[in-house]
């Protein structure tokens, strides 16, 4: 058996990190061990550090992190040797084995039990990392790993795409300019798309052309209710209604963000009368990480203009507080 050693980053208890020597063994039947490169800090991070994510969402103590990107060191039995030296990226949200419902985008089909890479499960703010095989996704070969940090996020994204079902030439609106709203704007332009990102202050606006947004307003009152698809990434009270209001009769709204207080209204009139279809997304099923792994290998989807911070692993703590700070960061990376 071999050993390996490297390091980690725990959260013991809320508000509590600590930097630990790991001794990582092989990998067993139908694992796989990765070498982590980067490892993206997001909300639901900053969440679990404070304390504030909800309980059946946690388990501490735990080592953070899910979106990784990195390179298969080493397999176990059952596994084929071959993807050894390829670059990866993979699922954090463990599924029922031999149903195909997490590949079809049911998420009726996950287990009762919530289990998570970085939430209940280690994750990526390691050295390394050993997880089912059958969640990895193969990068091409000489992939951009720090790019491919940003995949997670564009999965979770990615099924909203899927979800609002959109059309070449297609009107769409994407509420929130941050990375999420960012890398959906990517994909949406992909698919050729007419996009305009609502954001509350101009900041982004730059960055939001850059990736693909031919129109920007940090104020949604004065847009009409045009869009034939909405896609809600800011996860603010009150902001399911606004992005109700901006589909159009027999338009689609994909609801991402999770606000920290449940104080939507959204009125069954409004969304009868004008026959808008409200849809969700919580995670992403198999479907969207394919989608967005091919929209990264053609070059459709690139994080890279997206990333702001690059720290050390020891340094996680400076890491938080720099998100935390909201000095223009948008997306920070931690790098074993």
């Amino acid at each position: 058996m071999t050993q390996r050693t490297g390091r980690a980053v725990r959260i013991t208890e809320p508000g509590t990190l600590e930097l630990t020597d790991t001794v990582v063994p092989d990998p067993g039947p139908g694992e796989a061990l990765v070498q982590i490169a980067y490892c993206g800090i997001c909300g639901s991070d900053r969440e679990v550090f404070a304390g504030t994510r909800p309980a059946e969402f946690v388990s501490y103590p735990l080592v953070p992190g899910h979106e990784w990107s990195g390179t298969v060191a080493a397999v176990g039995p059952g596994v084929p040797d071959g993807i050894v030296g390829r670059g990866v990226v993979g699922q954090g949200i463990r599924t029922a084995e031999g149903t195909p419902a997490s590949v079809e985008g049911d998420t009726d089909g996950w287990p009762q039990d919530y289990e998570e890479t970085g939430f209940t499960l280690p994750g990526g703010w390691s050295t390394w990392l050993t997880l089912p095989a059958r969640y990895l996704h193969l990068l091409p070969e000489g992939a951009d790993l720090r790019a491919a940090a940003g995949i997670e996020p564009a999965a979770c994204v990615a099924e909203a795409v899927l979800l609002a079902d959109v059309a070449p030439g297609a009107k769409v609106a994407v509420v929130g300019a941050g990375t999420l709203g960012l890398l959906a704007v990517q994909l949406l332009a992909g698919l050729g798309a007419e996009v305009t990102v609502v954001h509350h202050n101009d900041e982004r606006r730059e960055l939001a052309a850059t990736c693909g947004a031919a129109h920007y307003t940090g104020d949604a009152s004065t847009l009409g209710a045009t869009f034939d698809a909405v896609i809600e990434a800011a996860g603010v009270p009150g902001i399911a209604r606004t992005s109700v209001r901006l589909a159009r009769r027999g338009g689609r709204v994909v609801l991402t963000g999770i606000p920290g207080t449940d104080a939507d209204d959204l009125s069954a009139l409004e969304l009868v009368s004008r026959n808008v279809h409200v849809l969700t997304v919580f995670g992403a099923p198999t479907r969207a990480w394919a989608y967005a792994v091919r929209a990264f290998s053609a070059g459709i989807l690139d994080p890279t203009p997206l990333i702001t911070h690059e720290f050390d692993l020891a340094d996680a703590q400076a890491a938080l507080d720099e998100l935390a700070a909201r000095r223009g960061a948008l997306k920070v990376l931690l790098k074993p």
